[in-house]
């Protein structure tokens, strides 16, 4: 009698990013299209300051936050004290307004316009 080998396969695991800069709709459609770019991550739903993503292990979490960096987001996971650490870049954290509605010339605000 054959018995079929056992394999052992991480299951994909729900997580949440908590995520800094993001002031409106523009950071929302920044932040999806920075982490739908990673590889191992499919995005739930995301608003302003968390998301909700699927990963599947922690190199796609770590990948979610290094990309979220570039973005010029920080983020962190918020579930669980083994989640892996900040990822800061130079200019990080200022999203895509920068946290500011200062004027920008023309009488506009930075933020996204």
């Amino acid at each position: 009698m054959n018995t079929p080998a056992s394999t052992t396969t991480a299951l994909p695991t729900q997580s949440t990013l908590s995520i800094d800069g993001m002031s409106c709709g523009h950071c929302v459609k920044q932040v999806t299209k920075a982490l739908s770019a990673v590889p191992g991550i499919e995005v739930k739903s995301v608003a302003i300051g968390s998301a909700q993503i699927t990963v599947a292990d922690s190199a796609a979490v770590t990948g979610a936050l290094a990309s979220l960096a570039e973005a010029g987001y920080t983020a962190r996971a918020a579930q669980s004290a083994s989640a892996p650490s900040p990822v800061n870049l130079p200019n990080a954290g200022g999203g895509c307004c920068g946290g500011s509605s200062a004027s920008a010339p023309g009488g506009k605000t930075s933020c996204c316009g």
